[in-house]
């Protein structure tokens, strides 16, 4: 396949282009997390500890704007956020669970054991 551009950005295959949009440290996390339900994101936070409040609201943002997370805020104070996915997040599930299970193998290859 030719390299195409996207966003003015160059990207040289397909898997690429899906790692951009669902990868790095906490985009499949986030996304793993919304799975089976909708949260606040001070519930999504307190699942992952270490993400700085910054790291999580632009990865929030950059899911939401992709297309794989819808926010819904409510009029009340103090104000209500919460993220849910949507059927292009819930796709994502599918690839998200076959890497894991791969990463699980190859944790175990390397003499990794899971906590």
């Amino acid at each position: 396949m030719p390299n195409f551009i996207y966003d003015q950005k160059v990207y040289y295959n397909p898997v690429e282009f899906a790692m951009d949009k669902i990868g790095g440290t906490w985009k499949m996390p986030i996304l793993w997390r919304l799975q089976d339900t909708t949260l606040r994101y001070s519930e999504i936070k307190k699942t992952l500890p270490t993400i700085t409040h910054k790291m999580l609201t632009t990865s929030l943002r950059a899911l939401e704007e992709d297309g794989f997370v819808i926010r819904t805020v409510y009029p009340v104070v103090p104000p209500k956020v919460e993220y849910t996915l949507t059927d292009r997040g819930k796709k994502a599930i599918d690839i998200i669970k076959t890497i894991r299970e791969y990463g699980l193998e190859l944790m175990k290859d390397f003499g990794i054991s899971e906590k």
